[in-house]
């Protein structure tokens, strides 16, 4: 026997409550007021199918993805002539629609098929709101990139832009994306207009179900040839925009745009909020946490002071702890005058004493380049294309994406033909 709640207009509930009770293979558990109703319904685990009008007031993204956690699948009531609502709900992913002059059996069997789905595993990277995986562009899959670090500006925000600066100026097509909710910067840090629709947008169009790879796209300019940037939050307070399934959803999404997704996380990975409530709530961490469990390669950005290498090391043991890929450790602003006369040396021993890491990156202190690329709304491979950081963040790029070209060893080879001669 398949469990139903339901979520309807009056103008089509009367009927499908007639058409439920003929079916003998359904029991109609509840009949819900409203989406809150719903909600609550289906965290109590009473049912395992919720069938829905398209007008629903306040039926998201966010909403569908609450009742897959608890176990409850979706099925949308939509009119036959209705093409909006049906649009609506596919791009939300409800793939399972039924039409009010479907008999008995025909809903039947589409419910009681939509519940045993629901018991099935799942692959992990599948969106829990979807009925059907999204399937794959042939080809290589487009990878996407974190940035992330512990907290005291480290430049996770410049090694994030130069990277997908590098890639683009490589020919491979890149989408930066701005999820940080605690600071946002890219904008900034480009020059570009800060009141953008950017993530916020996407965001919204999504919760709506009206993001699709054209609007995001829309919503993504292109900052330089091959490089799409989709901003930040204008506001740190807008926060409760960036739900996590909004958020998974523009990173699937974005994949399809480009050759490459870089992304810009915020420093906290804590989930902490959940715990302050009684039901679902927004949680300010959940960009974040939902950019690093897409990922497919994670880039930890760490100061080269005592202070930042102290917070390196405990943010690498902390992100071991969520969904996420292996990291791949950069130290930021290395120099003697933070870490001794011999930087490199220093820093690769701590880490390795302390947080066993073998492989470190290290990026040279170079705050007269970053200065000048701010300061003149460029990347550092338009305002210093030779300088020591760009070449180091070339070679960091080449390493996520073997159809970037490291610049690094051409660059110091011909260094030692000039000394020679």
């Amino acid at each position: 026997m398949t469990t139903l709640l339901t979520a309807l207009t009056h103008r089509h509930e009367a009927h499908l409550v007639e058409v439920l009770g003929a079916a003998r293979g359904l029991t109609l558990v509840r009949r819900c007021a409203d989406l809150a109703e719903l909600l609550s319904a289906g965290a109590a685990g009473v049912a395992r199918v919720a069938v829905v009008s398209p007008d629903l007031r306040g039926l998201d993204r966010d909403a569908l993805r609450h009742l897959a956690g608890h176990g409850v699948r979706v099925a949308g009531l939509v009119a036959a002539d209705d093409e909006e609502g049906e649009r609506r709900l596919r791009q939300l992913g409800v793939a399972t629609l039924l039409h009010p002059d479907d008999g008995p059996d025909a809903i039947e069997a589409a419910l009681s098929a939509l519940a045993d789905a629901t018991t099935s595993r799942r692959p992990d990277d599948e969106d829990p709101t979807q009925d059907d995986p999204v399937p794959e562009a042939p080809g290589r899959p487009t990878p996407v990139t974190v940035v992330w670090g512990p907290t005291g500006a480290p430049g996770r925000t410049t090694v994030a832009v130069t990277v997908a600066a590098a890639l683009a100026a490589d020919g491979v097509r890149t989408l930066l994306v701005d999820l940080d909710t605690w600071g946002a910067s890219v904008a900034q840090v480009l020059g570009l207009v800060d009141e953008a629709p950017g993530v916020a947008a996407a965001a919204r169009a999504s919760e709506q179900g009206t993001l699709d790879v054209p609007a995001l796209a829309r919503l993504a300019p292109e900052a330089l040839p091959g490089l799409r940037v989709l901003t930040g939050l204008p506001r740190a307070d807008r926060w409760p925009e960036l739900r996590t399934a909004a958020v998974e959803d523009l990173l699937r999404l974005a994949r399809g745009i480009v050759d490459h997704v870089v992304v810009d996380a915020g420093f906290a990975i804590e989930d902490d909020e959940e715990l302050s409530y009684d039901t679902a709530a927004p949680r300010r961490n959940a960009a974040t946490l939902a950019a690093l469990e897409a990922a497919d390669a994670l880039v930890v950005v760490g100061a080269a002071d005592p202070v930042g290498l102290q917070r390196l090391v405990r943010a690498v043991q902390e992100v071991a702890l969520v969904a996420a890929p292996p990291p791949l450790v950069v130290v930021n602003k290395v120099r003697a005058s933070a870490a001794g006369p011999r930087p490199e040396r220093t820093i690769r021993d701590v880490l390795g004493r302390f947080a066993g890491l073998e492989e470190v990156r290290m990026l040279p202190w170079a705050p007269d380049d970053c200065d000048e690329a701010v300061l003149t709304g460029r990347t550092l491979t338009e305002a210093r294309p030779r300088g020591a950081l760009t070449l180091a963040l070339t070679a960091l790029a080449a390493a996520l994406d073997p159809r970037c070209a490291d610049t690094s060893t051409t660059a110091r080879h011909g260094r030692r033909r000039r000394a020679a001669v």
